[in-house]
């Protein structure tokens, strides 16, 4: 077993191996007789060897704090002490560890086949140990003390953070998920977090704000995270990659420009002297913090078991902080070493945010998971008189000019998983009906390009009225008659006035028809969003009782847009 681990870290140039009172035998007598000789010469009568797997962000720390901590020539019942540092990713060490245990941790996938089982793992996060244990209780250590902290931060280039006014004030988490889902400035990416504690701690504060606000946080936080699914990389490296490269606004259009890093991932970024440095924006409260936890493994041997807590000791003091702070990592107590400086907005050494409670993480990865099932959702936008109403606020658009705006930026956030269509409706319509297909419901894969086109083409008829009830109940039907358990089944409705059909259902009529059709093992949700304060809220919630889904009103239509991505944000069909 040892020869493999070796054999592996040899491989990587990760070999930090640095047997006790081995350098001066070996000048005395050189090196061909080393092996045998130093070990007799020194007095040892054998070595124990410390295979450390270490994140990447602290795996320099260590290897320095190893090297020198052979030099002093720690023993173990005569035999000397060596140790092989090792950089790898925590997902990979995750995954290897779970799968020589036969364990599955969710979300982390298959082990690559070349990361060994280490006998110490210092991962990025407590969080990892908290799912392994999850998995199974005896894959990981109970105790693991944590060795450093890095804050997490929103990295966001300095140009949209001065446009946001977020370089110097601090932000609030419900002011960060507003700017996600309702502005076009900000180009949401986070790693995977299934794979990434940085953005499993993401997830832990915008659940935070899910259940502190009600339905309004509810919303944002379902929006935001749409939106950061848009926006997803499968390593920290790609998404990085994906930070403007220029400051001009073009760029900053397409770039991504708000995304969760470390503190010491963000100092790396802006030291390779990029043309659009990053601003660290600290929200509050903060996330959870890197912690790199010191995970001596179970059923290591008695000599390696002592090694390693004798390592363990070494990791600590005046010396390691100091040496921490060479690589922008703080103290486990949140303070820095010598040549770390914080940025006025960053929070004060001495705070730290604890890691919750095992409960809580799964929770957060869960809504990351439900949220981003694939849904299957009917379009249905009204293009009757009511929506040639100019808005004075929208620079004298129509309500059907800023609805299309709005559904434009909304089909731009939905992924190719997504099956949408698209129907209009007004009175008098082609073929006899209160509505019109456009396009049938299908993958975005296909016709992304048909339903923008489409939506482009809308416009509001000059005299006809709104046959709302009987294009509720026909879009109703059509869902329910395709529903598909492997996604979200909704139906949104864009409305800017009250229905007007004589000859068609009354409200009372839909409602009662609703509850005749709905099944409840096959759930369909509308969600109407009104155009002005014309369309009655009340009127509307009575339909959407009936079945599940919501009601958004924008009173102002020129804030349509804001409502209709809060409005799509509930659109998951459960």
């Amino acid at each position: 077993m040892r020869g493999r681990h070796r054999a592996a870290d040899l491989r990587s140039n990760g070999f930090v191996a640095l047997a006790a009172g081995m350098i001066l035998p070996l000048v005395a007598i050189g090196a061909v007789y080393g092996g045998y000789r130093v070990m007799s010469t020194s007095g040892c009568t054998g070595t124990v060897r410390l295979s450390v797997a270490a994140s990447p962000e602290i795996a320099p720390v260590i290897k320095d704090a190893a090297a020198q901590w052979v030099k002093t020539g720690p023993r173990v019942d005569n035999e000397c002490v060596a140790v092989d540092v090792v950089s790898v990713a925590s997902a990979e060490v995750a995954a290897a560890i779970s799968g020589e245990g036969g364990a599955t941790v969710p979300g982390i996938g298959q082990a690559d086949g070349k990361t060994q089982v280490p006998q110490i793992w210092i991962p990025d996060s407590s969080i990892w140990l908290q799912r392994m244990r999850s998995a199974r209780g005896d894959l990981v250590p109970l105790a693991a003390p944590s060795l450093a902290r890095s804050p997490i931060v929103l990295a966001v280039p300095q140009p949209t953070a001065k446009q946001l006014g977020w370089d110097e004030n601090k932000v609030t988490w419900k002011q960060v998920l507003q700017q996600i889902v309702g502005d076009s400035r900000i180009i949401p990416g986070i790693v995977d977090p299934n794979r990434d504690s940085v953005g499993v701690s993401m997830m832990v504060a915008m659940a935070s704000v899910k259940d502190q606000f009600g339905p309004e946080g509810d919303a944002l936080t379902v929006g935001a995270v749409k939106s950061l699914m848009s926006g997803k990389s499968e390593e920290q490296s790609g998404l990085v990659a994906r930070f403007p490269r220029d400051a001009d606004p073009k760029t900053l259009s397409t770039a991504v420009t708000l995304a969760p890093l470390s503190e010491q991932a963000l100092h790396a970024y802006n030291a390779a002297g990029p043309a659009v440095p990053l601003i660290a924006v600290y929200p509050d409260p903060a996330p959870i913090a890197l912690d790199f936890p010191f995970a001596a493994m179970p059923r290591l041997s008695p000599n390696r078991a002592a090694a390693a807590e004798q390592f363990r000791t070494q990791l600590a003091g005046t010396a390691f902080r100091n040496l921490l702070a060479q690589h922008k990592l703080r103290a486990n107590d949140g303070t820095v070493g010598t040549g770390m400086t914080l940025s006025p907005s960053a929070p004060p050494g001495g705070q730290v945010t604890p890691v919750p409670e095992t409960s809580v993480v799964s929770k957060a990865l869960q809504m990351w998971v439900e949220i981003n099932q694939p849904s299957r959702m009917l379009a249905v936008v009204d293009v009757s008189a009511a929506m040639k109403t100019p808005v004075p606020s929208a620079g004298g658009m129509t309500k059907e000019q800023v609805a299309v705006q709005a559904a434009q930026g909304g089909l731009d956030l939905f992924p190719d998983s997504w099956a949408v269509g698209l129907w209009c409706f007004a009175t008098a319509m082609p073929g006899g009906h209160d509505y019109q297909e456009l396009v049938p419901i299908g993958p975005l894969t296909s016709q992304r390009d048909q339903l923008r086109g489409a939506i482009g083409g809308l416009k509001a008829t000059a005299k006809g009225g709104s046959g709302l009830y009987d294009t509720i109940y026909a879009a109703y039907q059509t869902v329910l008659q395709g529903w598909d358990p492997s996604r979200g089944n909704s139906v949104v409705v864009v409305t800017g006035g009250s229905n007007n059909d004589p000859s068609g259902l009354s409200l009372d009529g839909l409602v009662s028809a609703l509850q005749r059709a709905e099944r409840q093992d096959q759930p369909v949700q509308i969600i109407i969003i009104g155009v002005g304060a014309e369309v009655n809220q009340a009127e509307m919630q009575r339909i959407v009782d009936a079945t599940g889904g919501a009601v958004f009103v924008a009173p102002d239509p020129s804030k349509i847009a804001e409502i209709f991505m809060k409005a799509l944000a509930l659109d998951d069909g459960r």
